[in-house]
């Protein structure tokens, strides 16, 4: 007879998303999982596989979390240009807050993991994706609307958002200047307009 779990995998999964997400992947190790989790190494391991496929599998789950949100906020019906402004604007003063200096999961996994590590890079690589087909749509919405001048390349555009959007990330947890990225929002802003 199996036995049963003794312990929810959903909430569990949570758990170490949000370790990992405070810590880091090489700074977490299995005892903290244990801990945090409340869950016994061997069932970590026959729940979810080796630390590397739960940190894997909670970096899709922030993806389910957040890429839909993104998607939302830029998908609105009306003028799209409102909505790429606010989204740079809300990045930049998360950047540039205290209670962001953990940074983005995604961009946290860019930095520390996708180097070396090609399961990592793959997601990250997804989810810049949806954040670059997202801006890409607004913009080519923008652009039909005439929110954005006909000679202006969404893709592109799209792209260098993405590009600032990630910076901002990373400057914002590396702490510093908050002013950076603030300063950075409103030039991009005027650049499109």
């Amino acid at each position: 007879m199996a036995r049963t779990k003794e312990f929810d995998p959903d909430a569990a999964l949570q758990a170490a998303l949000e370790l990992f997400w405070e810590r880091g992947y090489e700074a977490t190790s299995m005892a903290a999982l244990v801990e945090r989790l409340g869950v016994a190494r061997a069932g970590i391991y026959a729940t979810f596989g080796s630390k590397h496929e739960l940190y894997l599998r909670a970096l899709r789950r922030y993806g389910e979390l957040c890429d839909p949100l993104l998607l939302t906020e830029l998908s609105q019906p009306g003028p799209a240009l409102p909505a790429v402004r606010a989204l740079v604007t809300r990045f930049a003063e998360e950047s540039a807050g205290d209670e962001l200096r953990r940074g983005c999961f995604m961009t946290n996994t860019a930095v520390e993991r996708a180097p070396h590590d090609r399961d990592a890079a793959r997601r990250v690589e997804a989810s810049w994706d949806v954040l670059e087909t997202a801006l890409t749509s607004a913009l080519l919405r923008a652009r039909a609307q005439g929110e954005l001048p006909a000679e202006r390349d969404p893709r592109a555009l799209a792209r260098m958002l993405l590009v600032l959007l990630q910076g901002m990330r990373v400057v914002g947890k590396a702490g510093g200047d908050q002013e950076r990225a603030r300063d950075a929002a409103r030039q991009v802003l005027a650049l499109i307009g």
